[in-house]
């Protein structure tokens, strides 16, 4: 193994996995127990110490609020959006406001960001490739949804450096599997990429020759994944169980999170096996005192009915990816499954009708991705390996301009890197910055975009309105993270240029994270031999 290593981290919803090249070909890394895929999950115990993995995930009913799951769906967002309302709902753990409208999770009295949450999780897959490799680990690709908006892209990175990792690359996920499927196979395939994650759904559509995967169109939903199954199955069986004592098991968040843990077992048992036997034992008392259980059965038929609508939501996404691709179903070579819940037969048998054909058999779905990752991280430490990838920016590029509108400056779906200029001029006498507002989305009225931030240029020339010229650049880099620069035309001289982004890390926080995370004692692990560092 060469001493310029660099590993592939898928970092998921639900679940994590790490993976690395050896003799020329991906290989998933397992943990001391064995472990494959280790859950998303950190818990905080009482020591100090946190757990991260399946170990972390029994303490979700035992040690609820100290335990944090499906932290990936808040990263990167306001503190007002929908999804993070959503969250405060059901999540045991406590979710409050940070600063520029960010999202903080408290926890045991101490105050977290999401990429410090996140990077936790990337310090497990970190120590797991140093345990199996023997030697450190400080390069990796890791993996997003393609349709991560930059803010999300950038928390995702933040977390890597929080981690001690240098990310080499944010890879979508759909192209990560893509790479995996195609890796030294001579084809010539146009193959659509369906990855239906935790909490994420994103289809890609790629052309494969040789050693080049480009990227033709991608669209996705970040608020659909199979949280959204086990949801529906939750409310049914909360609704039954008022329907027969009259306690609403919603009101306890204790009570939620079995019910939680139950429909998500019960989906895999529906998926596995046609049927589900639902048991809570003990999940509340009556007025009485007496302790209550909860059993119930679930079918295929009863499952199938209550997540069609779902899976329908998909399809519109596929729509939207074969337009953009210029395609019709029918003209798509393969198909290949990403993520846990394509596992279900409701999935498999709807993406078969849909695209006219069976999906690939023989791909799992919950590491491909990661798989990909790796391949993609060797590609970029190791010069000789032969791989071109031309992916896309899965949002339009927007700035705002008066009356609350935006213009686009890069559409979606172009190839990246790009970049593109834009000449603006003072709308004022003697005005010495200007303002402009970015944004992504497919819009033109902001309130219905995600804003990326204010970017302010300063140091021009104070002259009449409309006699300085300055020439913006917006780039859009391999990572599908936004830059901007500006330029005054008369002087050629580049301003300042002050980003205030709404939920991100300043360069303080990071290095005052890192640090912390880096005393952190990861608990759970058997004593392993030391690595020289």
């Amino acid at each position: 193994m060469a001493d310029d290593i660099a590993v592939g981290i898928d970092l998921g919803t639900s679940y994590s996995c790490v993976s690395v090249v050896k003799d020329g070909k991906p290989m998933v890394l397992a943990n001391e127990w064995g472990e494959l895929n280790h859950a998303s999950v950190v818990s905080f115990l009482e020591d100090g110490s946190v757990l991260v993995g399946n170990s972390a995930k029994k303490n979700v009913i035992t040690n609820a609020e100290n335990t944090v799951y499906s932290a990936k769906r808040l990263i990167g967002r306001y503190f007002f959006s929908d999804e993070v309302k959503k969250a405060q709902a059901v999540m045991p753990y406590k979710i409050v406001e940070g600063p520029n409208n960010g999202v903080r999770l408290e926890v045991r009295g101490k105050v977290y960001s999401l990429p410090e949450i996140s990077a936790l999780v990337l310090k497990e897959m970190k120590t797991i490739a140093e345990s199996y490799l023997g030697q450190p680990v400080t390069k990796a690709v890791v993996t997003v949804p393609a349709y991560f908006n930059d803010n999300q892209r950038q928390a995702t990175k933040d977390a890597g450096k929080i981690a001690g990792l240098e990310v080499l690359r944010i890879l979508n996920e759909p192209t990560a599997a893509a790479l995996a499927y195609g890796f030294g196979r001579d084809i010539n395939q146009r193959i659509v990429i369906y990855d239906l994650g935790g909490g994420t759904f994103d289809v890609s559509i790629l052309e494969i020759g040789k050693d080049v995967f480009e990227v033709l169109s991608t669209a996705g939903d970040t608020y659909l994944g199979g949280d959204d199954f086990d949801d529906r199955i939750m409310t049914w069986l909360a609704e039954d169980f008022l329907g027969r004592t009259g306690l609403d098991l919603r009101q306890n968040k204790y009570c939620l999170q079995m019910l939680k843990e139950a429909s998500e077992q019960a989906k895999i048992d529906v998926g596995r096996n046609g049927k589900a036997q639902i048991l809570c034992s003990g999940i509340c008392q009556d007025a009485n005192g007496n302790v209550m259980d909860l059993t119930q059965s679930l079918d295929e038929d009863g499952f199938n009915k209550m997540t069609m609508d779902l899976v329908q939501r998909t399809f519109k996404v596929c729509d939207e990816a074969l337009q953009s691709a210029r395609l019709t179903a029918g003209e798509v070579d393969a198909v290949i499954l990403v993520g846990g819940p394509t596992r279900l037969p409701i999935i498999r048998n709807s993406v078969a009708h849909y695209f006219q054909k069976q999906p690939l058999e023989g791909i799992d779905p919950d590491q491909v991705v990661s798989l990909g990752a790796a391949l993609q991280a060797h590609a970029l430490v190791d010069k000789a390996t032969e791989t071109f990838l031309v992916d896309v920016t899965p949002l339009a590029l927007r700035i705002g301009t008066v009356g609350g509108y935006t213009e686009k400056i890069i559409d979606k779906n172009t190839p990246i890197p790009i970049e593109k200029g834009k000449t603006f001029t003072t709308s004022r006498d003697g005005q010495d910055k200007v303002k402009i507002r970015v944004y992504q989305g497919e819009s033109n009225r902001a309130e219905e975009c995600e804003s990326l931030g204010e970017f302010e240029f300063g140091g021009f020339r104070v002259a009449l309105r409309g006699e300085v010229k300055i020439e913006v650049t917006f780039e859009i880099d391999s990572n599908g993270i936004v830059n901007v620069s500006a330029t005054d035309v008369e002087s050629g001289q580049r301003t300042s240029t002050t980003i205030s982004l709404s939920s991100g890390l300043s360069a303080d926080d990071i290095a005052k994270s890192a640090a912390a995370n880096k005393k952190t004692k990861l608990a759970g692990h058997k004593d392993l031999p030391a690595v020289a560092r």
